[in-house]
């Protein structure tokens, strides 16, 4: 059975973001990869006898809908966090989107970090939907729960506190959005965009 595989990124020194919580973070992303490969195998395994195994079965699917969305939603974190921090290309594509759904670029902004300062555990995404050429901000439970179908992610933001507890501490959540901003490869999440199109 093909299976999922770990990617490798490089990230260099960030602000406020520690190599440290960096490394811890990429081991949860790891076990993400793992976990789904191990779910698929599972399956497998139990789909030869389906009838008996209907109940172990439904629940190994919405499982792996967490494990999938971990990995890949930390596959677009980790991404635009790589090769240093780079300004948004000339002529972007992506900013011209982003101000026609929203006014301008720093209504996108406030917007999306007011979504990013949700409570509880998830994901601030923005997405691109090709049906209707249409930028759209997203909170995503969790992992999984609340992805907007066929909409493409673009950019995604981890909310969960493993992402800056370390070092930020709980209160910290606002500083290490504005970080994550200054941090960002705008060159990456603009090839998300035009691959997303």
């Amino acid at each position: 059975m093909k299976k999922f595989e770990e990617k490798q990124f490089n990230i260099g020194e960030l602000t406020g973001i520690s190599a440290k919580n960096i490394e811890e973070h990429l081991k949860l992303y790891a076990g993400y990869v793992k976990n789904a490969n191990l779910i698929l195998e599972h399956i497998n395994e139990l789909t030869g006898n389906a009838e008996k195994y209907a109940y172990e079965l439904g629940e190994l699917q919405r499982r792996f809908s967490f494990e999938f969305g971990g990995m890949r939603n930390h596959e677009y974190y980790f991404s635009s966090l790589e090769n240093g921090a780079r300004g948004l290309p000339e002529n972007s594509k992506l900013k011209e989107a982003i101000e026609a759904e929203f006014g301008s670029w720093e209504m996108w902004l406030n917007r999306f970090k007011s979504i990013a300062m949700t409570r509880g555990v998830g994901w601030a995404i923005l997405y691109y939907d090709k049906k209707t050429g249409r930028v759209l901000n997203q909170w995503v439970d969790e992992q999984h729960l609340g992805h907007l179908v066929s909409a493409s992610p673009v950019l995604a933001l981890d909310m969960w506190e493993h992402a800056f507890v370390t070092d930020y501490q709980p209160s910290g959540k606002k500083q290490y959005i504005e970080d994550f901003f200054t941090n960002l490869n705008w060159e990456t999440i603009e090839q998300n965009f035009v691959e997303a199109q």
